[in-house]
């Protein structure tokens, strides 16, 4: 065998494949019928948690449910039920039943004082009992629901006629979306189960992908003794806590969902080729769990389609709501004829599953990656004699690492899953294999209507990323009618916005990247080599070789995370690079700003994200996009080019076009003037469609599809300087007009340098940082001091100043050790901030003004919380973790969970950065849903709104309009009056004092957004 193929590990291979056949079957899940099963299925979770106060808390949470020790299942409002009768009530081992020790509800009904809504029917012989009534209320409000939203899908088809897209174009694309949120996983098991057959018949290639062929191996040992498990589980003769999950899912989709999950994480989260158990363990229970779920509801559906046609006689392929109405007029029929049993058989089939605990899917994770590290092997490539054994070992290990606390040698310990070196190795290949359901998406996404209604049509989908967050959520979910429809409407519109893949800029990527990476701010495919142990006693040059040693290490394992993200980014442009178009939903944050939910490739990403994306629909530059695809090229190729006024960078493309054709041309093999650029693939990008443009004989009349980004200037101070209404600060920032872009970064980095010339010619030794100051002097730029400006009016502190002037310096190798480093980064990040607060006095009053009003709040124990300017309630989620221990067959986790007490400084020292982030989140919505009603494209990235060549000029028009409109409202009275109203027994500081800035100058300033 040659050394560079992995002999792949499985049991009995010659043996006859295993055709067990999967616990849950499925036939095409696009049925006519499905739509109101594919809302409950999405929303099971959610709507349990909220009806009977479940505490569960989702990814690495924590269930403050106790777990019965005893054989019985214990509800606090019936008391217990011996596990004897479960079995006769036949809730035992059926996917969907949700009976667990720890529930407190049932099957998702309240039987109040019942086994089962179904013992609660048939007892009621003489008056209807209440929650029966609640529940068909609750079916029925469900269908109108769902009838509302097959109104909208079918007005959303005839509008995708209207703009091209026919009725049955995109009911295929529709069915190919569900396809992919439900049948991914199924599909890579179908994969793994046809090259094991092709293997048993001989025919397996041998040149099979390295990353495959581990995959594979793993494949079938972990399937077996799964499937081994679910078998014992259903002879009654495991009782183990986990079984159950388990046993509810094919074996061979949970060794896939095991297997992938693992390698997931250690691909994009994991350190070194360690990822924590804990957090490995609840991702693999919670995509276990999801998968449980969306199979049981198209069984479901398929089950119940069954039904109908037999008893019709034929399949109905109209209108989906047909079964629906039906349905609905049936059971209003039985409520008035008091028909309890049909009703309760309604309703039965109606049920959905209880949502796991946390605990629940942390020792169903944990023990199917037990599982994994007990039948995974790899094989050593190295050459070998004939009569030696193999280098065989396991793939993954299981230990323990602990976290040093101060400068104590000892600490807490953490359980990793490390895999082998070998298998780090093919991380870097994963990505093209990766199982990834949440893609873009080919249909436009449901609109939102509530929190976790809207964007994809099976998968789980939340409006705000609370990660836990208990009282975020509830005040989400408690807002008033109607107060998030701005919200609604904004997400809708930046999900609406149509995408494809630039298939030439992806074809010049995939070219670097096979010859090496290096290129264009693409990571080196090679580890640096790891520099040899001098043979020497001297302690300088084994201190030296040790510092060496560990900046090697270092740099390999980063670069290794690099080519891991880089490889899932080309995986997803691979796969959507032949669609004609595809949407990225949107949710936010808990502050209000709007992220696209998909990962790893979106318009948020690098340059290399935003090289390979643009708008599907192409639209005529005109005179004026011509002009500013000229200038959006000057501004992706920066260098200072970007600082000039609009005359300056229209010069520069100009006097470039010969650079320009060439790159577009011949991007690598001519003179690759676009790699100078500071957005490589981007300018490329522009290049191409400037030169299709000006070869044109009609340049005005091309197409085209390059999003041109507006960029705000320091977007945080600008929206300091329109609370403050401070007159110098808005100068500096470009709310006022100029002759040409004020560029507050070289302005800091001026007064900077003047303090430090200053602090040179002082005694050294009187004043020690004179040494550093006269190293200092050649190295202040705007690019040392750039980011500590931006994020010090979101509240960054020293330290945060401190560590970014230090990753500047260390990029420039102008000190000799990282203690010449870290002196210089001290001294420069104090002198940074100094300047700072010279320059924005106003802006650090307002922001010392929320940190004293934070410390007020959370000083009595209570959260800081307020409503964005679109009605977003927002609650700052910042609290104590406490832990629970979680005992599984693994090891012991620690599962976090949120206390009731705050954290005090955290809640004061974030409260100035959320509060701004929520305002500039506010003006982009406000931009986006006023462009969509103009017919203007819009695409946004916080503080950076794009739009088509040719509408650029209408997008500026708007977001200047919609700042104003966002500032002329009373925010900072507002805030202090919910403050004051919210806790009327603690006094706040008054208002700090403002300019007189009249906010209309912003609608006459060139370069406010530029």
């Amino acid at each position: 065998m040659s050394s560079a193929q992995t002999p792949l590990f499985s049991a009995n291979q010659t043996n006859v494949f295993n055709h067990r056949k999967p616990l849950i079957y499925r036939r095409d899940p696009v049925s006519e019928s499905f739509p109101m099963w594919r809302n409950i299925a999405k929303h099971a979770i959610t709507r349990s948690q909220a009806r009977f106060g479940s505490k569960g808390r989702g990814f690495l949470a924590f269930s403050h449910d106790p777990v019965s020790k005893g054989s019985s299942f214990r509800f606090p409002l019936f008391g217990s039920i011996p596990d004897s009768k479960c079995h006769e009530l036949g809730f035992s081992n059926r996917v969907g039943s949700g009976l667990s020790n720890n529930g407190s509800c049932l099957n998702g009904f309240l039987a109040r004082g019942y086994t089962s809504v179904a013992e609660e029917v048939s007892s009621t012989d003489v008056e209807e009992d209440p929650s029966l009534a609640d529940e068909v209320e609750e079916l029925l409000k469900e269908m109108k629901k769902e009838k509302k939203r097959e109104d909208h899908r079918s007005w959303r088809m005839r509008n995708q006629e209207n703009v091209g897209m026919g009725r049955s174009k995109y009911r295929n694309l529709w069915r190919r979306q569900v396809k992919i949120e439900t049948e991914e996983w199924e599909r890579a098991a179908n994969e793994y189960r046809e090259l094991l057959a092709d293997m048993c018949e001989q025919k397996l290639a041998p040149n099979l992908p390295y990353v495959k062929s581990l995959f594979l191996g793993w494949f079938e040992p972990l399937r077996d003794v799964i499937s081994k498990e679910q078998e014992l589980f259903r002879l009654g003769k495991s009782k183990a806590v986990y079984a159950h999950y388990i046993d509810q899912l094919p074996a061979d989709m949970v060794a896939v969902i095991t297997m992938h999950k693992l390698m997931g994480h250690l691909m994009t989260g994991g350190d070194n080729g360690c990822v924590k158990v804990v957090q490995a363990a609840c991702s693999v229970g919670d995509a276990i769990e999801q998968e449980i779920r969306i199979c049981t509801f198209l069984d479901k559906t398929r089950k119940k389609e069954e039904g109908d046609n037999e008893e019709s006689g034929e399949v109905e392929n109209g209108n989906p709501m047909r079964e629906q109405d039906k349905l609905r007029k049936k059971v209003n029929d039985l409520i008035k004829k008091q028909k309890l049993s049909a009703v309760r058989k309604i309703l039965q089939s109606h049920d959905y599953t209880k949502p796991w605990s946390a605990d629940a899917r942390a020792k169903v994770g944990s023990h199917l990656i037990e599982l994994l590290v007990r039948t995974a092997y790899i094989q050593s490539p190295t050459n070998q004699q004939d009569n030696d054994l193999p280098d065989v070992r396991p793939a993954f290990k299981h230990t323990f690492k602990t976290v040093a606390q101060g400068s104590m040698k000892s600490g807490r310990k953490y359980g990793v899953i490390e895999c082998d070196p070998l298998v780090r190795k093919g991380l870097e290949k994963t990505g093209r294999y990766a199982v990834m359901p949440y893609m873009p998406m080919l249909v436009p996404p449901l609109n939102w209507s509530g929190y976790d209604k809207g964007a994809y049509l099976f998968l789980a989908s939340y409006i705000m990323k609370t990660h836990g967050a208990k009282q975020q959520r509830e005040a989400i979910k408690s807002a008033p009618k109607g107060q998030l429809k701005p919200v609604f409407e904004a997400l809708d519109t930046l999900g609406s916005t149509r995408w494809r893949v630039n298939k030439r800029v992806l074809t010049v990527v995939d070219r670097i990247w096979s010859s090496g990476g290096c290129t264009a701010d693409l990571v080196d495919r090679s580890d640096v080599p790891l520099p040899e142990k001098p043979d020497t006693e001297d302690e300088s040059i084994l201190k030296k070789w040790k510092w060496e040693m560990k900046s090697a290490k270092k740099e390999n394992s980063e670069r290794h995370s690099l080519r891991c993200d880089i490889e899932l980014k080309l995986s997803v442009a691979r796969k959507m690079k032949d669609e004609e178009g595809f949407y990225y939903p949107h949710n936010v944050d808990f502050r209000g700003r709007a992220y696209p939910m998909p990962p790893h490739l979106n318009h948020l990403g690098s340059d290399l994200c935003r090289g390979v994306l643009e708008f599907a629909e192409g639209r005529p530059l005109g005179s004026p996009g011509l002009r500013w695809l000229k200038i959006h090229l000057a501004n992706l190729y920066a260098g200072g080019v970007d600082k000039l006024s609009y005359e300056g960078r229209l010069a520069f493309t100009e006097s470039h076009l010969d650079d320009i054709f060439d790159s577009a041309d011949r991007p690598l093999e001519g003179s690759r003037w676009w790699l100078q650029a500071e957005d490589p693939f981007q300018c490329l990008a522009v290049c191409i469609n400037l030169t299709e443009a000006l070869r044109s004989p009609s340049p005005e009349t091309v197409l085209s599809h390059i999003p041109v980004h507006q960029d705000g200037s320091c977007n945080g101070l600008q929206h300091y300087a329109a609370l403050g209404r401070d007159t110098i600060g808005a100068e500096a920032v470009n709310l006022v007009a100029g002759e040409k872009p004020a560029d507050v970064y070289s302005e800091i980095a001026t007064r900077v340098l003047d303090i430090m010339r200053r602090d040179a010619d002082k005694d050294p030794e009187i004043y020690p940082d004179a040494l550093r100051a006269r190293k200092l002097i050649n190295q202040v730029d705007r690019k040392l001091v750039k980011q500590t400006v931006m994020t010090s009016v979101y509240g960054v502190t020293y330290i945060g100043a401190r560590d970014q002037i230090k990753r500047r310096l260390k990029e420039r190798s102008a000190f000799s050790d990282d203690k010449e480093i870290f002196g210089a980064a001290c001294y420069a990040a104090k002198v940074t901030l100094a300047a700072m607060d010279e320059m924005f006095e106003a802006a650090r009053a307002i922001m010392h003004w929320f940190g004293e009003c934070a410390k007020i709040i959370a000083s009595e124990n209570e959260t800081v919380r307020w409503t964005t300017p679109l009605g977003l309630p927002v609650v700052q989620p910042y609290l104590q973790m406490g832990t629970k221990l979680v005992k599984t067959s693994l090891q012991t986790l620690s599962l976090q969970r949120e206390t009731d007490k705050v954290i005090v400084r955290r809640q004061r020292t974030a409260f100035p950065p959320n509060f701004i982030h929520s305002l500039d989140g506010s003006h982009m919505m406000m931009t986006a849903v006023a462009c969509k009603r103009v017919g203007v494209c819009f695409a946004g990235v916080h503080d950076s709104f794009w739009t088509h060549a040719c509408d650029v000029d209408k997008l500026n028009k708007i977001l200047r309009e919609k700042f104003v409109e966002l500032y002329s409202q009373p925010i900072l009275e507002n805030l202090l009056e919910s403050f004051e109203k919210s806790f009327p027994h603690l006094e706040f500081p008054p208002l700090p004092e403002r300019g007189d800035l009249d906010l209309k100058v912003v609608l006459e300033s060139t370069y406010f957004f530029n």
